[in-house]
């Protein structure tokens, strides 16, 4: 119903709004925030002073530069089968990758012009410049096993709430440090499971991702292994910020609900992963996708009250 009104009302432009992939959006603020309200607090993001420049970031990150990257990716890898955050895609427009390298330059132009944190415009720029070595041949990382794990894990898992946490103005401490890095470990596990279902196309098209060159086996026995580092590390923050007193245990539970829930996609998917055919394992993904978003949740309830 969303694409036959999309299409009447935009027409084939409604291409170009699929492969922006929209439907990540909320997950990719989401974690953007995460990493502001860790520095500020939950209320600290309503203040007014702080709340325009929230938006304005969110805007730069979510559209211009995560938006562009996807707009940009797509239109070189030219999928015919489903991706991440898009069903069915449409065969990508023309013009599609000087859109998405356009929305990424945009961004970081109002990120200039609306005289954002400096620190925010270094990692908005790191960030454009691995979307780029990513995506575009002769570079094309995402074709390279390890490489394309290692870009990933750096620009979502850390860089992301880092940007949401500088664009607050202020330094980060110990603990956020130890907080970035387990969510950067966490999403080293989500990274191999978004490509299981996509193994038969991407060697059909001969990119070597690290899926495509771990098989599925060694990619679960990866994600869960890494799961488990990232949960060491978020224990480990707990530690470093001293939690004691009666809501102590609270916290605690929160780190156990979300280890738990990671636990209940991961374990499953381990035991049956001989017999799993690729809608399978895309329907894992998409388990996996809401548990990463209730590990946001968790980590915001114990730290960031």
């Amino acid at each position: 119903m969303s694409r036959k009104l999309g299409y009447r009302l935009l027409g084939r432009g409604f291409d170009y709004l699929l492969h922006l992939r929209p439907a990540e959006w909320p997950i990719l603020t989401g974690h953007l925030l995460t990493g502001a309200a860790l520095s500020v607090g939950l209320r600290g993001l309503f203040h007014r002073a702080l709340a325009g420049t929230l938006f304005a970031g969110g805007l730069c990150v979510v559209i211009g530069l995560n938006g562009g990257t996807l707009a940009l990716n797509s239109a070189f890898d030219r999928d015919v089968g489903d991706i991440a955050y898009l069903r069915r895609p449409p065969p990508p427009p023309p013009q599609l990758g000087v859109l998405g390298f356009g929305l990424m330059l945009l961004g970081l132009a109002a990120s200039l012009l609306l005289r954002l944190p400096r620190a925010f415009l270094l990692v908005y720029s790191l960030c454009l410049v691995l979307s780029v070595l990513y995506s575009v041949p002769p570079f094309r990382l995402k074709a390279k096993a390890g490489l394309d794990w290692i870009i990933n894990l750096l620009g979502f898992g850390l860089l992301t709430p880092y940007a949401g946490w500088v664009l607050t103005g202020r330094a980060l401490t110990p603990v956020g440090w130890t907080l970035l890095i387990a969510f950067a470990l966490l999403f080293s596990a989500l990274y191999p499971l978004t490509q299981l279902y996509q193994l038969e196309e991407d060697r059909r098209r001969g990119d070597r991702t690290l899926a495509a060159v771990l098989g599925v086996e060694r990619s679960l026995g990866l994600a869960v292994g890494m799961a488990v580092l990232a949960f060491a590390g978020f224990a480990l923050a707990g530690w470093e910020a001293n939690w004691a007193g009666a809501g102590a245990w609270l916290r605690w539970g929160a780190v156990a609900v979300a280890a738990i829930a990671w636990a209940s996609v991961l374990l499953p998917w381990w035991r049956q992963r001989r017999s799993m055919a690729p809608t399978a394992h895309q329907a894992g993904m998409q388990r996996a996708l809401g548990v990463w978003a209730l590990t946001d949740l968790a980590v915001l309830f114990a730290w960031a009250r």
